[in-house]
């Protein structure tokens, strides 16, 4: 087939997946086309199949902010016509699942019909989606997509909760690559590098919003770092980076905390982790958490939105209340306490991958894209 995804080509999770999703597409034989205003960090151009238009932001002094969506459903359209596409996934509903709906309706009047997919991710729910200033527009783009998939149960109830959706969602795990997560494990792992062997290493991967609770994080790590010798791997970047560093410093961690900024070799560095941090305010999936079990990491988080689906209380890890910053330090001692318990829950972790892989939930979105097509016929 010749699908169209549209995605933010960030380090986020939908951008991440959105990526993920079309490089194994176009490895299956499929013509995958990436509309977006910049390269997706992940995107690896190995496969023939694989195309990216960049949509281009006209500068107007007129508009104080430019109106990307405009440009973006022309863009849409643009490609669509050009390489015949019979399918455009969006992910994420804002802006993208109004561009496409824009898009389609323009198509119409050249008589080409395009079907519209639209996963929801989280944020654009949860947060900006709900929003007055943008609820109304969301709730009918969402409505008038052909194929609504979110990526948990918690966030297609949060949805269903929060819009009056006419639409049945579709449930569709994030999945992620178990294979590269298993060469990462056999490759040369010098913990090392970072610590002592006596030491335990934990790890945090987010984009540093304030919903992602870095100082949590910190906190949990001073609390463990008192009893067991560790340190800790700060990935990424964002706006609470800053006082993340700042806590550092008051608490006087600095020569066992690492702030290591973005990176594109995550599954490298989780070969170092033995314990994942995630104390999120709310997660609609937790791909972070769900990377560090493929890894064969532990997990520590919340247990909001979509994260009790994916980790497994007492089993991949522990889920602890919002906030609870003492329950999750508390948690994470008794894993990493002595080897074998810490084997056990790394061991799960691994194991609980298995269901997420790439291999499960890909033909899962092959079959979505042929019902979008049969219904055409």
């Amino acid at each position: 087939m010749k699908i169209g995804i549209v995605c933010y080509p960030t380090f986020g999770g939908s951008g991440v997946v959105a990526t993920e999703l079309g490089m194994a597409l176009a490895n299956k034989g499929h013509e995958v086309h990436f509309i977006t205003y910049n390269q997706p960090v992940r995107l690896d151009f190995l496969s023939h199949n694989l195309h990216f238009h960049q949509v281009v932001i006209e500068e107007y002094p007129l508009f104080e902010y430019q109106p990307y969506e405009l440009a973006l459903s022309s863009k849409m359209v643009e490609v669509v016509r050009k390489h015949e596409l019979e399918v455009l996934h969006v992910h994420y509903a804002i802006p993208h699942a109004y561009a496409a709906y824009m898009a389609k309706q323009m198509l119409k009047e050249k008589g080409l019909d395009v079907r519209v997919v639209t996963t929801l991710h989280g944020t654009d729910i949860t947060l900006v989606g709900s929003h007055p200033t943008y609820k109304t527009a969301v709730e009918f783009s969402i409505n008038n997509s052909d194929v609504v998939t979110a990526v948990s149960n918690s966030l297609k109830e949060t949805t269903n909760k929060l819009f009056n959706i006419t639409k049945d969602i579709k449930v569709i795990y994030n999945f992620i690559d178990v294979e590269k997560y298993e060469n990462a494990d056999k490759e040369d792992c010098k913990r090392i590098a970072l610590a002592k062997p006596n030491e335990r290493i934990f790890t945090h991967v987010s984009n540093f919003r304030p919903v992602k609770r870095v100082e949590d994080v910190v906190r949990i790590f001073s609390e463990v770092r008192k009893e067991i010798p560790s340190k800790l791997l700060m990935i990424g970047e964002g706006p609470e980076r800053a006082k993340a560093e700042k806590l550092v410093k008051e608490l006087k961690l600095t020569k066992d905390v690492f702030f290591l900024g973005n990176s594109t070799e995550v599954a490298k560095i989780l070969c170092y982790t033995d314990v994942f941090l995630l104390p999120s305010q709310t997660e609609s999936f937790g791909l972070a958490a769900l990377e560090a079990m493929a890894a064969g990491t532990a997990v520590i988080s919340t247990n909001t939105g979509g994260l009790p689906e994916v980790n497994i209380h007492g089993e991949t890890g522990y889920l602890s209340n919002l906030g609870d910053v003492v329950d999750m330090a508390k948690n994470a001692i008794s894993i990493v306490k002595d080897d074998a318990t810490l084997d056990r829950f790394k061991h799960n972790a691994k194991k609980h991958t298995r269901q997420f892989s790439l291999e499960s939930i890909l033909p899962v979105y092959e079959e979505v894209y042929k019902s979008c097509y049969k219904s055409k016929v």
